[in-house]
């Protein structure tokens, strides 16, 4: 399996920078053009799977922007109106997109396909976008996000996750870096308190990781934030294997 966690791929989300279809920084174009399959059978699994029009946009989006640059046999989309989520169905595509929203909603619905097991018998291509990233990680580190969460006692932030990673990302730090919840700093008063036992890296959009064959490459942007302190580990335009 080749796994690429992303925070955006297709550009910033906060808008900082105009982007086209698919975001080429730190050479993410090339770089997935060097995995792609010749023939891709493409699959989006959502993370809002009761949102109709939502996932009928974002699949729209992602076929037309992935079309313009790679070949594409097919692009299916997962959501609650799939009616076969079968391991045999799922393994009909070798490249399957863990789309971006909120990461316990996300969770659930991944639970609910039994998707953690099914994904121990892909072999192909996987991309996590945003929550899809998160939601890849052994155990998922669910940062707080929606208004009442950080203060929960019943909020779990820590959630067993896909397993194909050890890695906890936390995307869009450019963005939201400096974002208050619940009357609390999202990262000084909350995150960097559960860092303590843990490794978050924080990604810019437009950085991202590459895991291949226990090979964990960071490209670009990246911070590390681990027992209460942040550290900047990779700058845009750089490389950096990381060490576990």
């Amino acid at each position: 399996m080749i796994l690429f966690l992303t925070s955006s791929p297709t550009g910033p989300l906060d808008n900082s920078r105009k982007v086209l279809g698919y975001d080429d920084k730190n050479q993410f174009i090339e770089n997935l053009k060097k995995y792609w399959p010749k023939s891709a059978r493409c699959l989006i699994i959502s993370a809002f799977p009761d949102e109709d029009g939502a996932n009928d946009q974002m699949h729209r989006f992602f076929e037309e922007t992935t079309r313009e640059i790679l070949p594409v046999e097919v692009f299916d989309i997962w959501d609650a109106r799939t009616k076969d989520t079968s391991l045999e169905a799922l393994l009909s595509y070798n490249v399957i997109y863990l789309g971006g929203g909120h990461v316990p909603t996300q969770h659930a619905f991944f639970e609910y396909l039994g998707l953690k097991e099914k994904m121990s018998h892909f072999n192909g291509l996987v991309m996590g976008i945003s929550a899809g990233s998160m939601n890849c990680a052994e155990i998922v580190y669910a940062q707080p996000e929606l208004d009442g969460e950080a203060i929960d006692p019943d909020y779990e932030p820590f959630i067993s996750g896909l397993g194909l990673t050890q890695i906890n990302v936390l995307p869009h730090y450019q963005m939201v870096k400096d974002h208050y919840l619940d009357g609390m700093r999202l990262f000084e008063d909350i995150t960097y308190g559960n860092s303590y036992g843990h490794r978050f890296i924080a990604l810019v959009d437009g950085s991202y990781i590459i895991c291949e064959n226990g090979r964990e490459t960071i490209w670009g942007e990246a911070y590390l934030i681990a027992d209460g302190e942040i550290e900047q580990i990779c700058r845009e335009n750089e490389q950096l294997i990381i060490d576990n």
